[in-house]
């Protein structure tokens, strides 16, 4: 079924393969949990959600597609998910859910339509580059402030709005400045950090995973983690806080809010596209990535994905396709996007190169659940440094850009800065997209513009016009 000899390996290979790429993916779980949670969901819901369809796309992969690339909710997509869409947008998590599932619906039909690889031919590479690494600058700077090593100095008189709520609005008197390391949480996120680093570099496996149970264990005398914990009642409330968040997407507080009115309308279309456009770079990245330097996919599959041809003869067709009805489902169980995890490099350096280490992966996700009562006891310091050095794994995509020539130079820094300091994904693509056709207008060059991508500025532009008139009002 798996036809293991044409792919030179064996069930021991495959083996080995699916619980390396279980051992190196399993703390996403846990993350996940953490990051959502913020915005209301419950924690352990979460984690049961976002395991459920972890599994179902991880084995979907295996057995349609017949790759060794496993899926589950993303970094980026997380942060975008609770610090664009909600904490940005101001939108409900309910609502949130369903543009989650609204993005799969939107990458489906553009796959079933083959026009997801039409539109990866029509966007710059030094665009896609800047994405990928602006998403890395995101999550490290999300990592940073979780982990406390970040302060920020709000002088009252640069207050705009807001003075004694929850949040407000000030101007650019803030003045950010590194933690004094005399609290417990940031010397434990700080002793995080420094045993993941050696980790890494050391290039043990389950780097993540150890780190994050080891900095949580740590963080016991330090006060930190939170140890009280009633088994029986945790896991039972595992199940019924998922019961809370599973079609919460298509509830009364989520898709049919979405178009009360023409702005949502507007934004909720602009994030989808933005969301859909992030993931497609994502999946199509790591499949490719991976399966060029193993021989996972042949030369045949990649000419026939390029080329444009019809159907899903192709396991990089396939791969596509499962990586999309993936995050359908994120949306229906209510988690945010899946996408296929690099981490599967991991599984696929042990010796994976068929679906059969998809079966083991899964297997591994589903043992999980029986870990969820544990996810209230892991603190943020023990998943900070996570986010910190996946952020810096991510950087590499910028030595793609060719910084000297500021005609591509422009357009890539404000995608990539924007996206951090904006705090939203999609304020970071609008940015590069605008700067770009601005750029190739300035130089003469409207002609070299792909429609594909002035049809997508365009967009960017007038939801940033409807918002400025939104807040005006």
């Amino acid at each position: 079924m798996f036809k293991l000899e044409k792919y030179h390996t064996n069930y021991r290979q495959e083996i080995i393969g699916g619980l390396t790429t279980f051992l190196s993916m399993v703390y996403i779980f846990f993350l996940n949990a953490q990051i959502l949670s913020q915005t209301g969901m419950p924690r352990q819901g979460i984690f049961l959600a976002s395991i459920i369809v972890s599994t179902i796309g991880t084995l979907f992969m295996g057995l349609f597609a017949n790759v060794p690339f496993a899926l589950a909710p993303g970094i980026g997509m997380q942060a975008y998910f609770t610090y664009t869409i909600v904490f940005g947008f101001h939108f409900r998590w309910q609502q949130a859910s369903a543009i989650v599932f609204l993005v799969g619906v939107f990458d489906l039909i553009i796959t079933l339509s083959h026009g997801r690889r039409a539109i990866v031919k029509a966007i710059p590479e030094e665009l896609k580059a800047a994405i990928a690494g602006g998403i890395g600058l995101f999550v490290t700077y999300i990592g940073l402030k979780n982990a406390g090593f970040i302060n920020f100095i709000v002088d009252r008189s640069d207050v705009i709005s807001g003075w004694g709520t929850d949040s407000m609005v000030a101007n650019g008197g803030i003045t950010p400045e590194i933690a004094n390391f005399n609290q417990s949480s940031v010397v434990l996120s700080l002793i995080g950090l420094l045993l993941l680093i050696f980790l890494v570099l050391k290039k043990i496996p389950g780097s993540f995973l150890i780190a994050l149970v080891a900095t949580t264990i740590i963080g016991i005398p330090f006060g930190v983690t939170n140890v009280d914990l009633h088994w029986g009642q945790s896991f039972s409330a595992t199940f019924s806080q998922f019961q809370n968040i599973i079609f919460s997407s298509f509830s009364s507080k989520g898709m049919p809010t979405l178009f009360n009115n023409w702005h949502d309308f507007l934004l909720t279309l602009a994030t989808i596209f933005a969301m859909g456009l992030t993931g497609l770079f994502d999946a199509v990245g790591t499949l490719l990535g991976i399966g060029e330097q193993t021989n996972i996919f042949t030369k045949e599959d990649q000419k026939e994905f390029a080329e444009n041809r019809s159907g899903f003869k192709t396991r990089m067709d396939r791969a596509l396709l499962a990586d999309t009805v993936t995050t359908t489902a994120a949306g229906i169980f209510g988690t945010s996007n899946t996408t296929t995890l690099i981490e599967s490099a991991s599984g696929v350096a042990a010796g994976a190169r068929t679906g059969l280490s998809n079966l083991i992966t899964a297997a591994g996700f589903l043992f999980t659940i029986f870990l969820a009562p544990l996810v209230s006891v892991i603190p943020n310091s023990a998943t900070a440094p996570i986010l910190i050095v996946v952020g810096i794994s991510m950087m590499n995509e910028f030595k793609k850009i060719e910084w000297g020539d500021l005609e591509v130079a422009i357009p890539s820094f404000f995608t990539s800065v924007f996206m951090a300091l904006s705090y939203s994904i999609s304020y970071g693509i609008a940015a590069g997209f605008i700067f770009y056709v601005f750029v190739k207008i300035v130089k003469g060059k409207f002609k070299d513009i792909n429609p594909t991508v002035l049809i997508i500025s365009l967009m960017f532009f007038v939801n940033f016009i409807l918002i400025a008139i939104r807040f005006a009002n």
